[in-house]
Formats: structure tokens, sequence, C-alpha cells
């Protein structure tokens, strides 16, 4: 399944044009890489999002679903992460 589905289907991103977006512009990250769009998703991989204050850490399930690993919201006081 592509990235930016997956990313809406599991409700993780509201909107797959939001996704898309947030993808191509470097904020989802696969062991410290970017991914594009179209990246097809395997179960296993082990995703990055960074979205508003947000980042999450989510590991794909075999059904395509997702585990949350981790969640950090940034605060105003925080440093910007690069």
């Amino acid at each position: 399944m592509r990235l930016d589905k997956y990313l809406k289907i599991n409700r993780i991103i509201k909107r797959r044009t939001i996704a898309q977006e947030v993808t191509k512009a470097g904020l989802v990250k696969k062991d410290g890489r970017e991914l594009k769009p179209s990246y097809e998703v395997k179960p296993g991989d082990i995703l990055e999002v960074t979205y508003g204050r947000r980042i999450i850490k989510v590991v794909v399930t075999d059904d395509l679903k997702y585990h949350l690993l981790e969640e950090i919201i940034r605060g105003e006081d925080d440093e910007e992460l690069d």
C-alpha cells in the first residue's frame, strides 16, 4: 500500500492530500531517510511522522495497521528539531 494512502486509511493523518504534502516535505522517515508518497509500506517498517507539533513513531503490523511506539508533543518553548 502507498505511504500516503496508509497514513490516511489508518487515520494517522486525516486527509490523503495532507499526507502527500507532509511526505513530500520530508516529514515522514524510515531509518532516518525521507520517504516519498509512493513508498510501498511493508509489515515491520518503523515510520517516524512529524506533523505539526507531534512526532510519532509507529511500527507497521502484519495486517497493515500500526502499533504506536512513541509520541512526542513539542511545546512552544522547545527548540526546533532538524
